[in-house]
């Protein structure tokens, strides 16, 4: 049984990384003042955070339903034999449930795998995919394995603008007054299906430090019986300033010694809600 691994760009994984590594991705679409790209091909995520920045109209939106279906389609005509697919969390977007009822004409060949992921954790379930398949897996097998573990995870995100979420609904103008006024800085966090909201600290540099110690928290609490070696610690955001991206990626290394910690930006999906130069780390187990 030849089986593919599919994702799309909302997994951190570029449309270049995945041809290097064996891993089809779909490109999520953009939308800039009306006008649509393509994330990593017609526009990549330090462009969109750019254009954030400058305050420009964009959103993001979900993959044409002919895409699911043409990729699905040329994937099998390179000799594989199922398909599994893992989009991001179905509590974050509707691709995923869109994906799962054109599944359904493919009679079991195509799976669609909703663990509630996104970015660096679901980048990594996508890897963790590919060694199952490695292992012999169905693509059924593999569905259900990464399932199961759908919420051994967690991502913390500390926004330093809030024009976004307020454009989301998820802030009112008058509580986004209310915070710029006393320096609050909102904590969200993705712990399974949805972005929520997590804590509320004054200044950046209390919300870093509020982020690493949840961190901590849930490596000491949550996952006190997984190994160290099945443990991933990661960092992420939306920073237009590469030095800044490293710096943060430098301070959750030293507050992590034990892990090794690599920056990833953020997908697109996630900087329409959350603006420029947020900062996010995340921990999860894999297999």
């Amino acid at each position: 049984m030849k089986v593919a691994v599919m994702t799309d760009t909302n997994s951190s994984i570029s449309v270049e990384t995945g041809k290097r590594d064996g891993i089809f991705v779909l490109p999520m679409p953009i939308i800039i003042e009306d006008k649509t790209f393509l994330e990593g091909e017609g526009i990549s995520p330090m462009d969109y955070y750019r254009e954030l920045e400058k305050g420009t109209d964009s959103s993001t939106s979900q993959p044409a339903p002919d895409s699911f279906i043409s990729m699905w389609d040329s994937i099998f005509k390179e000799g594989y034999d199922e398909i599994v697919y893992i989009p991001m969390s179905s509590g974050l977007s509707g691709s995923c449930e869109t994906a799962e009822s054109f599944a359904k004409s493919y009679d079991g060949r195509v799976q669609v795998v909703d663990n509630h992921r996104i970015s660096v954790t679901l980048m990594d379930s996508v890897y963790d995919a590919l060694k199952l398949a490695e292992q012999g897996l169905d693509a059924a097998g593999i569905k259900a394995e990464l399932e199961k573990r759908a919420y051994d995870q967690s991502i913390y995100i500390t926004v330093t603008t809030l024009k976004r979420l307020i454009k989301s609904g998820r802030v009112t103008p008058a509580g986004a007054a209310i915070a710029s006024a006393l320096n609050l800085k909102p904590i969200l966090q993705i712990q399974g299906e949805k972005l929520d909201a997590f804590a509320k600290v004054r200044g950046m540099k209390k919300a870093e430090k509020v982020m690493i110690d949840s961190i901590r928290a849930d490596i000491e609490n949550r996952f006190k019986d997984v190994p160290e070696e099945k443990l991933r610690v990661r960092v992420a955001g939306t920073l237009t300033d590469r030095e800044a991206a490293d710096q943060w990626r430098q301070q959750v290394q030293t507050a992590f010694p034990e892990f090794e910690v690599d920056y990833y930006d953020l997908p697109c999906s996630i900087a329409s809600h959350v603006g420029h130069n947020a900062v996010a780390t995340a921990v999860n187990v894999v297999i």
